[in-house]
């Protein structure tokens, strides 16, 4: 008999160790490895400043100059930059690509500008002003989405009439807006909140508690990821649960940092950490990459794209990133 007791625990140890007890495996404890960011060998070196809120459209990266009041399209065929177009005063917040238009927030000018992107030409100016100089704008379901007043006012405005035709409302210092699967999601400061957002009907349908002050968000492998301003953190929301999966301790300081999913991977750029990389399968921080640089990163075209300098972008290979090892 008591052989036998042995013997169930050890199949049951195996299986644990090996996943079949449908319980999680052990925790990878393993610290991030620690590279230096030049030793990076980048696809290609574009000469243009790549900044937080840069968005990508199917054929170009588009990059806001926050200095001069332009956006700069980054041509991935060409690995290059072409002249910029005038926005207007005060490029901030995330640039949006939809209805076959650049939708970019000015601060400066308390607006956002609609833009042609191929004439380069200002189609029209909404006088809407984005609450947060650091948060993002949405497209989804015909709208786009803005929040509009720190007190928690998330606008929709039709690109028919690039007019707001509707108003959602979320808890206190609203900050970003991304969208997903018929959800717009929303983080709130205040709190520590992550608003999910029913887009069809504008009504609130759940409220989520992640790290503190969570700013810019993103979207991708099947999850809601918060960059939280609070304590360098990022959380993981499960986004047909609405339940916390786990708040990811960077090591880093994220004030003005900038957050993309994609390529199987989640990257936060900040200034001095160009590339922090949180491996989706684990929730666990596997690279974390300093030097000079860091701020603005996203993912398109098979590539990543990180600020590498002042008025330096490199595209990088996704993969060659991940599987890095230092010298």
């Amino acid at each position: 008999m008591r052989q036998s007791v042995l013997l169930a625990l050890l199949i049951l140890g195996a299986g644990a160790r090996s996943g079949l007890s449908g319980q999680e495996p052990a925790l990878d404890m393993r610290p991030p490895m620690e590279i230096p960011f030049a030793q990076l060998r980048p696809d290609a070196i574009i000469s243009v400043a790549l900044e937080a809120g840069a968005v990508v459209t199917p054929d170009a990266i588009w990059t806001p100059n926050r200095t001069l009041g332009t956006v700069v399209r980054i041509n991935p065929a060409a690995n290059a930059a072409d002249p910029p177009v005038a926005a207007g005063m005060g490029p901030c917040a995330t640039l949006a690509f939809a209805f076959d238009s650049l939708w970019v927030p000015l601060c400066g000018a308390g607006a956002i500008a609609r833009i042609d992107p191929k004439a380069g030409t200002v189609l029209a100016s909404l006088p809407l002003r984005v609450a947060d100089s650091e948060g993002s704008i949405a497209t989804g379901v015909g709208s786009i989405w803005a929040i509009t007043d720190r007190k928690g006012v998330l606008a929709r405005i039709d690109p028919d009439t690039n007019l707001a035709v509707a108003e959602a409302f979320v808890a206190a210092d609203a900050a970003a807006a991304a969208f997903d699967d018929n959800t717009v999601w929303v983080t709130s400061e205040k709190d520590g909140l992550l608003t999910r957002i029913d887009a069809h009907t504008n009504l609130v349908m759940e409220t989520v508690k992640v790290g503190p002050r969570p700013g810019r968000l993103a979207v991708g492998e099947g999850a809601v990821w918060t960059l939280n301003r609070g304590d360098g953190s990022v959380t993981r929301v499960d986004a047909k649960t609405n339940k916390v999966v786990k708040t990811i301790a960077l090591g880093l300081p994220i004030a003005g940092g900038e957050i993309a999913v994609g390529e199987g991977s989640v990257w936060v750029s900040a200034a001095g950490v160009p590339i922090t990389r949180i491996d989706p399968r684990t929730n666990r921080v596997t690279h974390r990459f300093t030097g000079d640089g860091g701020g603005a990163i996203v993912t398109g075209h098979g590539s990543l794209w990180v600020a590498a300098g002042p008025a330096i972008t490199w595209r990088l290979d996704p993969q060659l990133v991940s599987t890095m090892r230092p010298d």
